[in-house]
């Protein structure tokens, strides 16, 4: 009993002294300043997420990434755009011209005024000076003009924002408000490529003459664009029709894997890739997959597996970039755009009877993991495949698919429609589907 009693004291004089070192930050009790040091964290998470995102809306509208020494100072394409009576060359480009080719205008990047005369029909579209100064703007989406001190133009330079950008059209056709990620399937690049007056720099890469250039570009069409003409020197398909494949909406991509039609890399490689290769930017870019002479033969002869600038201007900015592109929604598709009630009768098709669900895996619509599939297995040709390193079609993410149906579907436009897309996956995997179940499931699809 007397021990008890004396373990029972023990007790009841330790309880003020854990007390006390609980309020002193001491022994196993969490301190006070723990809790308000965890909130800190996360607003500085939260600051720090806003931060990085507004950068990389900065870098995805506006950064050349200094690829104006490729578009401008070796292509000469501000010369074309000036036309011969602003001190460049040849008719010049208006903005009919430039709108004809799919460009896009940034209604408020307008002033006022300018807005006012273009809804009254008080701008002359057939001059190019009014493109020089929607340049001067900075209103011409995905492309930035540069001017030199007697603000006569003097280079030109293009953003991620050109091929990956469209417009709400709400002042006319062509201007708007930006639509950031959106696949501009009205932009010919093609087109304006063949504008520059000098294609040498091309040619020379490619070891053909500017004319040969000229005929594969002008190729495209539309809303396509052949980024891998300038590491295979291909294009041409063998049946004749351009390489060149759809611009592919930026929008929808978190959560996805392997990124581009034929599964180059993640959105980052991708990135890093574009405004290195295609952009024709300043930074540096690894990628040893392109020293094969036999597959990549114009990339490995002229040393795209590893590229080195100093200053590098790309690096810097693919985190915020990536961060930024992540973070766009795809848009939900507009009510009374689809049959409500058959859309939910083809969700049920797609998951269960179609057996799409099985590599368009919801909520992303692609696979989880590595989201490749051979020609053989989705049931077409293997020529788009076999230019890049794996040799396979990803399966494309199919949220917002109602934004990018002009121009047709798969990597080529191939399908001009949804209900084509469903007939061909129909017949190669024997599904059997009626007639009814494939109107309701191309609703589903125009719903998502």
């Amino acid at each position: 009993m007397e021990n008890v009693m004396k373990r029972h004291r023990k007790f009841i004089l330790a309880v003020p002294v854990l007390a006390a070192l609980a309020l002193t930050g001491q022994g196993i009790a969490m301190s006070d300043d723990a809790v308000p040091a965890g909130k800190k964290l996360d607003q500085e998470i939260d600051k720090g997420a806003q931060l990085t995102l507004a950068e990389g809306r900065e870098t995805f509208r506006f950064d050349t990434f200094g690829d104006e020494a490729f578009w401008g100072d070796a292509l000469k394409l501000h010369q074309a755009i000036k036309g011969a009576a602003l001190g460049g060359v040849g008719p010049g480009v208006s903005p009919r011209t430039a709108l004809s080719v799919g460009l896009k205008v940034d209604v408020d990047a307008l002033p006022g005024k300018l807005v006012d005369d273009l809804k009254a029909g008080r701008v002359n579209l057939d001059d190019p000076a009014v493109t020089v100064e929607l340049l001067r703007l900075n209103a011409v989406i995905g492309v930035t003009g540069f001017f030199d001190a007697t603000r006569a133009l003097r280079s030109i330079g293009i953003q991620c924002a050109l091929c990956h950008t469209a417009v709400d059209n709400s002042l006319a056709p062509g201007i708007g408000r930006r639509l950031d990620g959106w696949a501009n399937r009205d932009l010919n690049v093609g087109a304006i490529i063949n504008l520059s007056p000098d294609l040498s720099t091309v040619a020379a890469l490619l070891q053909v003459d500017e004319t040969t250039v000229r005929q594969v570009v002008t190729a495209w069409g539309p809303g396509k664009f052949d980024a891998e003409l300038f590491l295979d020197g291909k294009g041409f398909r063998p049946d004749g029709k351009t390489a060149a494949t759809l611009i592919p909406p930026a929008f929808g991509l978190a959560g996805v894997n392997l990124h581009t039609w034929t599964g180059w890399g993640s959105v980052t490689h991708w990135n890093a890739f574009v405004a290195n290769l295609e952009m024709h930017g300043k930074g540096t870019f690894f990628d040893p997959r392109l020293n094969d002479p036999i597959q990549f033969p114009v990339a490995a002869r002229a040393g795209f597996g590893d590229v080195r600038s100093d200053p590098d201007l790309i690096s810097p900015k693919l985190p915020a970039l990536h961060f930024y592109q992540l973070a766009i929604p795809a848009p939900a598709a507009p009510a009374g755009s689809f049959d409500a009630a058959a859309a939910a009768r083809g969700k049920q098709i797609f998951a269960n009877r179609a057996r799409c669900a099985s590599c368009h895996v919801p909520p992303t619509y692609t696979e989880p993991g590595w989201n490749m599939h051979t020609a053989d297995e989705i049931g077409i040709d293997d020529f788009q495949a076999n230019r890049a390193p794996d040799r396979r079609y990803r399966t494309a993410p199919l949220k917002g698919l109602w934004t990018h149906t002009k121009g047709g579907f798969y990597h080529d436009g191939r399908f001009a429609t949804l209900g084509d897309v469903v007939n061909h996956y129909d017949a190669h995997f024997r599904l059997g589907l009626s007639g009814q179940e494939k109107n309701e499931l191309v609703e589903y699809l125009k719903s998502l």
